[in-house]
């Protein structure tokens, strides 16, 4: 394999977990396949393959789920955002996941807020596929389940400890003498839990497809950022990027880079080292290294950038 393949994670090649969270024996979230693609992810389950173990200041992973599918409520303590790949996503909100929704389609970006529940839904024809990006390098450590989220798991057999670990009862699985189950939320926090509805949030955390592609004619259009369509400092900016936006010069970046093409097939050159790009392939280049990106066939083309920065991977993105 040449240097190149080791900076891209192929569609093809993704490697699913289905025990990766606390619902995977939970009628109606038991189909769902998750990607842990750049990072340490977020996996409560051993079985979790990770892709691309680098730690860059974010992590890169993706949910693959067939019609129907749901990911149940949950919280994290860092920036969480997704962009559809394939297929049309319902996201919802809330303590009973019923304070918002928004529907998504292929190319459309949310940044979701913290400090509220939040999960999602396969409502489109076909397997489909959205892409995440998570803040920080230790995004494992910071998810919290909506308290009958975990009752129901254990009313199907998986419990999960404080340690962050399952435990698959079905299979004979017990806890450790030494671990207790993850203690449910209590009330007090649970008040402290943002209800936003859907007014509050489409319009400063929800990016479309189709706006972008007009935005990014003649220069990259800045998804999330400082100063960006969608202003957050989650520890990562997204920009963009079509084919009229796109510099074909030879550059480098201080910050680690990951590109996931959208739309089109785009050549890529690392350090002199050619490859090609399609939809739902994932590269990453390091900071300081030489490269280029351009379309390699006619038609419509387009990409999300996403950069690590300085700001830190915090409580970003809130809405109160």
């Amino acid at each position: 394999m040449s240097n190149i393949e080791n900076h891209i994670v192929r569609y093809g090649d993704l490697k699913p977990c289905k025990t990766a969270f606390i619902d995977a024996h939970t009628p109606g979230s038991d189909q769902k396949e998750n990607f842990t693609i750049i990072g340490g992810g977020v996996s409560e389950s051993p079985d979790q393959h990770v892709h691309i173990a680098d730690q860059i200041g974010f992590n890169i992973g993706a949910a693959g789920q067939p019609p129907r599918c749901r990911n149940s409520l949950h919280d994290h303590n860092t920036a969480e955002i997704f962009f559809v790949l394939k297929g049309k996503w319902r996201f919802f909100w809330g303590r009973w996941g019923d304070a918002g929704e928004v529907t998504l389609e292929e190319g459309d970006i949310f940044n979701i807020p913290t400090g509220i529940f939040r999960g999602f839904e396969n409502i489109g024809t076909d397997y489909g596929m959205i892409m995440a990006v998570l803040g920080g390098d230790d995004a494992g450590g910071g998810v919290h389940w909506a308290p009958q989220v975990i009752k129901d798991a254990a009313d199907h057999g998986l419990v999960l400890g404080e340690n962050g670990v399952l435990y698959d009862t079905k299979k004979g699985d017990v806890l450790p003498h030494n671990v207790n189950p993850m203690p449910l939320m209590s009330d007090e926090d649970l008040d402290k839990r943002a209800e936003p509805t859907t007014a509050d949030v489409l319009p400063n955390h929800v990016a479309r497809y189709w706006d972008l592609m007009a935005l990014s004619d003649n220069q990259p259009a800045t998804v999330i950022g400082a100063d960006a369509i969608l202003r957050d400092r989650p520890g990562f900016e997204v920009d963009f990027l079509s084919r009229n936006s796109i510099s074909p010069d030879v550059h480098t970046h201080d910050q680690n880079t990951v590109l996931m093409p959208v739309r089109g097939h785009w050549k890529i050159s690392i350090q002199g080292e050619e490859s090609v790009l399609n939809p739902g392939d994932t590269c990453l280049i390091k900071a300081g290294e030489a490269h280029s990106v351009t379309p390699s066939m006619t038609g419509e083309a387009s990409l999300y950038r996403i950069r690590a920065t300085d700001d830190p991977a915090g409580l970003t993105g809130s809405v109160h």
